[in-house]
């Protein structure tokens, strides 16, 4: 990574994109705090913060994030790290990702691959962190699926502000508020309207 900067507004939807291999994933670890930068630092607001403090301001969504779940139920899922968590807090976040239909003892990992996408953003959105990084949010979902989870960042820019990163920009550039291009480690603006397809 060079001299990477960008800014982003609150309530707004980022997108990042570029091939497989340009860094993507990494980029989002190292400012969710999972991963120490070899050098430079990161700052936001021109405070220079640690790992413990990205991880409060940031909530990561990994790309395949049912392979993280540990939770048997969907309430032991949710209330991992918070077991103080009130039942309407709980049900809330699952409301807010359309998921409040299943009971709260079902298990995360016989959801179909739409709704552990669900839960993982609700996972995070229960944290309330100032931005939300999602990894390649559509990969690996079927035509219809991908669009209910397009719908649902939608619906999520109405009160967080999200950062995506995809290797397929096009699906997500209607819904994005600012666009950047990586490639090799350099992250370049992208006017609006002029996205183009990367490969990957």
């Amino acid at each position: 990574m060079r001299d990477i900067s960008l800014e982003l507004a609150p309530q707004q939807l980022g997108l990042i994109y570029g091939p497989s291999g340009s860094g993507k994933s990494t980029l989002l670890e190292l400012m969710a705090g999972f991963a120490q930068p070899t050098e430079g630092s990161i700052q936001w607001r021109e405070q220079t913060l640690d790992s413990e403090a990205l991880q409060q301001l940031a909530g990561l969504v990994f790309q395949f994030p049912e392979r993280h779940f540990c939770g048997h139920t969907l309430l032991e899922e949710l209330r991992l790290g918070h077991p103080e968590l009130a039942r309407d807090q709980i049900e809330q976040a699952l409301r807010a990702v359309g998921l409040d239909q299943l009971t709260l003892q079902t298990d995360p990992h016989a959801l179909s691959g739409g709704q552990q996408r669900r839960l993982a953003l609700a996972v995070q959105l229960i944290r309330k962190p100032y931005l939300l990084l999602l990894d390649e949010p559509t990969a690996g979902l079927d035509w219809s699926i991908r669009q209910q989870v397009i719908a649902l960042l939608k619906q999520l820019k109405q009160n967080w502000t999200l950062l995506v990163v995809s290797h397929d920009g096009d699906e997500l550039a209607p819904l994005a508020d600012r666009c950047w291009q990586l490639d090799h480690g350099r992250l370049t603006p992208v006017p609006q309207g002029t996205l183009s397809p990367a490969v990957g």
